[in-house]
């Protein structure tokens, strides 16, 4: 009899301690240590090339306009990692020789060092002591090709790396499947009166006039009633080896849109592409305007381009 009851006590003081067990609080999570990051700022982990062929032959270099001195990004010195750098107090006769590597998708979208989105689509870089907004001249050594980006954040702060530019630029320098090349970077500054300098030489772009030069024959033409030969500025929102898709983009693009949208055959080096494009613009405003028009209709990797008819 007593050991029915000690064996019924036991089992019961079993139920007890379980149900007590299973009803504890959980205790509360350790509280994240202060300056922790919640804003998952970057929902990719590690970068990356965008999905397809990304067609960059067509694509136009930056255009180097004056600007003037502005304080966003040029904070100097400044600490990233616990190592400090410093900020050019001048962009003027910049020459430096060096590893480039390239940024892509992980970081699409999101500000740069002086507030602008970076557009991995676009001709643009970053760098640790250029002022930005700046521009600069890079060429691939091991190939010698060259393009002018728009210099408008900070890095690469990765080893010896000089310069990290956009997936589009590397692309355009044929660097983007090894992921760096040896280059050379040249400062390009413009002066309020249009004058341009690469490296601290005059400079003008290829193909073109000197700035006040080309200024004045601008005006002459304008007078004369005469109008311009080239062919202007472009949206161009998708590049594609197969026409299907790019006649069905055009058609998107013509139900939101009131300006011409062309298919445009060309051969390039990697095969024949059929470029989906709206214009031409006589201006990169109004290019620029009807490119964010596009984008708020969900065309989001739209480029800005010249192009010839």
């Amino acid at each position: 009899m007593i050991s029915n009851r000690l064996v019924i006590w036991l089992v019961v003081s079993a139920v007890l301690t379980l149900a007590g067990c299973a009803s504890a609080p959980t205790p509360a999570p350790t509280p994240a240590p202060a300056g922790t990051d919640h804003s998952s700022r970057y929902t990719i982990t590690q970068d990356r090339a965008p999905t397809g062929n990304f067609d960059a032959s067509g694509l136009s270099d930056a255009v180097p306009v004056y600007q003037a001195p502005v304080r966003a990004g040029n904070k100097s010195t400044y600490t990233v990692w616990g190592k400090q750098y410093s900020v050019l107090k001048s962009n003027d006769g910049y020459v430096a020789s060096g590893t480039a590597s390239w940024y892509g998708e992980k970081f699409h979208g999101h500000k740069t060092s002086n507030g602008e989105t970076f557009d991995m689509y676009q001709m643009s870089a970053a760098h640790k002591s250029l002022r930005i907004p700046g521009y600069a001249r890079v060429t691939n050594l091991d190939n010698d090709h060259s393009v002018i980006v728009r210099v408008n954040d900070r890095g690469p702060f990765h080893g010896d790396r000089l310069i990290d530019l956009s997936y589009a630029a590397a692309k355009k320098l044929g660097y983007q499947s090894r992921g760096t090349a040896r280059v050379k970077v040249e400062s390009i500054t413009v002066k309020p009166n249009g004058s341009m300098f690469v490296a601290g030489q005059p400079f003008a772009l290829d193909g073109q006039l000197p700035a006040q030069k080309a200024a004045s024959t601008d005006n002459a033409n304008a007078a004369k009633g005469e109008q311009g030969t080239g062919g202007g500025l472009f949206v161009q929102l998708g590049s594609f080896s197969s026409h299907n898709p790019a006649k069905k983009l055009q058609n998107r693009a013509k139900n939101v849109l009131s300006n011409p949208v062309r298919v445009r055959s060309v051969d390039t080096a990697s095969g024949r592409f059929h470029r989906v494009q709206v214009g031409p613009f006589q201006d990169e405003g109004s290019a620029r305007q009807t490119q964010n028009l596009l984008e708020a209709k969900g065309f989001s990797q739209s480029i800005v381009l010249t192009d010839s008819n």
